[in-house]
Formats: C-alpha cells, structure tokens, sequence
C-alpha cells in the first residue's frame, strides 16, 4: 500500500521553515545596537576586531555553501567585480559600526531600510534594469525620510553618524547590485575576505589595552551571531520562499534594532528619527506588499 500525500502540505512545511530562518536571521541581525552599547572598546577596535571575528565564523560555512570552499570560487573574488565586491563590504562594515558609535541605533536602522531603493536605482543607472513605478516612488519617499532624519541631526553632534550610516547604505546597494553585473562573483569567500581586510586596514588604529574578557566576549559574539549566523540562516530561509516575502519578515528589523536598545538602555531617538523612520517604514512595508501581491498573482493557476 503506497500513501500519496498533497504537494501543498511540503510545499507549506518547507516555507515555514523558511520563515523560522529568517526571522531567526531577522533576530540577529537586530541585536547590532546591543552589542554596539555594551562595548567598551574605542571604535577602530570594535570594527577590527568584529570584523576579523565575523570573518573567522564564516569560513566553516563556506564549505558548504554557494557549491562548496573551490579553489575557482577563491580565483573569481580577485577578478574586478570581486575586489569591487570586498572594498565595498569592507567599507560597508567599518561605516556600520561607526555609525552606531556615533548616532542613535534608531537613526542607523532608517537609514539602512532604504538600501534596496538605492540598489534598485544603482540597477537602473548601470544595468539598464526596468524598475516598477512603485519602486521609483518608494524610493523617493523613503528618501524624504532619511532627509529629515539627517537635517534633524545637523549641529545636534550625531551628524557625522548620520553619514556614515549613510555610506554604509550606498556601499551595500553596491553589494546588491554587483553579483547582479557579475553573477560569478560569490559571496561568502568576498565576505570573509573583506572581514580579514577591515582588519587589516584598521588593527593599526585599534586599542589593545581595552580588549578585556569582557569585550573579547562581546566582540566574538557580535561577530559570531550578527555577521555570521544570520547571513547563514537568511540565505537559507530566503531561498524556501519568494523574495518579497523574506523581504517584508526582513523589515521587522527596522522596528525590533531600535526597540532594544530603548528597551535595555532607555535610548529615546529625537522626534524627527520617529517622523523619518514612520515615513519609511510605512513605504517598506506598502511597497513590500505591492510586491507580495504581485508574485502570488504571477503564480497563481490561470
């Protein structure tokens, strides 16, 4: 006797374990302000050394991911596209930390919601790509908000912050964008060799003399869960689901980051962060939908 089960019922369990990975990633990821106030060290130390740890916990996955540790692999992140690839992550990372050393977690989290706004422009300018009227909008709107969010901070002393995480948001459109002209590029060997790299460029700066258990700790951790667990656990839950849906769980993001540190350090984001971040996240979450709508639309039976 042979038992025949629906498709949709493993279709479903496989989704769901999606979503379990990604919020789990979502998580991760949204403990970056935690770590970032707990830290003692000055900030070239903290971006060292985050780095070079997160670096380190990403080697062991890359043997088993993105067709495993090849030596082809290693060859292609050294043609142009690939160094494109570490300097704008190496970048990309050393304005992250930066940014939360020098501004609110809150005004860092909006302005990095807008990075796929900016991606998709960057692949309209240099890929040609079509780009829906919705995304255009979205992108200006959500842009209005990082204005007022940045003009708020001007003579208020997090103004430096501000650009940073800015930097750090064009710099990962670019990593959006670049495997999209390159799609030899992969990812996980430029990641662990831009982590190796950040370090290297800023070790020199760094402070040993606060390296204590206690930050060493911290330090690991951050670069353990923030850097390296969760880009593991999205990649594996994004592809068990359309992109839109992965997206709009990714968003929770934006609201949980700043939540905690409020929650735990009773940090409060100036009034105009609430403005700007509303303006935002309400446009993410519009335009995610419209997004969501239109692919279970496409896949649906004629």
């Amino acid at each position: 006797m042979t038992f025949q089960f629906p498709a949709r019922s493993a279709f479903a369990s496989d989704y769901e374990r999606g979503v379990i990975l990604v919020v789990m990633a979502t998580l991760a990821w949204s403990c970056s302000g935690i770590y970032a106030r707990l830290l003692t060290t000055d900030i070239w130390t903290a971006i060292a050394w985050r780095s070079l740890l997160g670096g380190v916990f990403l080697i062991v996955p890359s043997f088993f991911l993105e067709g495993g540790f090849s030596r082809r692999q290693w060859r292609s992140i050294f043609h142009p596209a690939g160094v494109a690839m570490i300097v704008c992550q190496a970048l990309s990372q050393a304005c992250f930390i930066g940014a939360l050393y020098m501004t609110t977690v809150a005004n860092v989290t909006m302005i990095y919601a807008t990075a796929p706004f900016i991606a998709a422009l960057l692949s309209w300018v240099l890929l040609r790509e079509r780009v829906a009227k919705r995304t255009l909008v979205a992108g200006a709107v959500c842009l209005i908000g990082v204005a007022v969010i940045v003009a708020s901070s001007i003579g208020g002393g997090t103004g430096i912050g501000d650009l940073l995480a800015l930097g750090m948001t064009v710099t990962f459109a670019f990593i959006i964008v670049i495997p999209r002209m390159d799609r030899s590029v992969p990812i996980l060997p430029s990641s662990i060799v831009s982590g190796f790299l950040t370090f290297v460029v800023f070790a020199p700066m760094a402070s040993t003399a606060s390296l204590d258990t206690y930050n060493w700790l911290l330090l690991a951790a951050f670069g353990a869960t923030n850097f390296a667990l969760a880009f593991v656990l999205f990649l594996f839950g994004s592809r068990r689901m359309p992109a839109a849906d992965a997206a709009l769980i990714g968003s929770m993001e934006i609201v949980l980051t700043p939540f905690w540190v409020w929650l735990f350090f009773s940090e409060r984001p100036p009034a105009a962060t609430f403005i700007g971040g509303a303006i935002i996240f309400a446009t993410i979450v519009w335009h995610t939908a419209a997004d969501l709508r239109h692919s279970r639309r496409a896949r649906a039976p004629m």
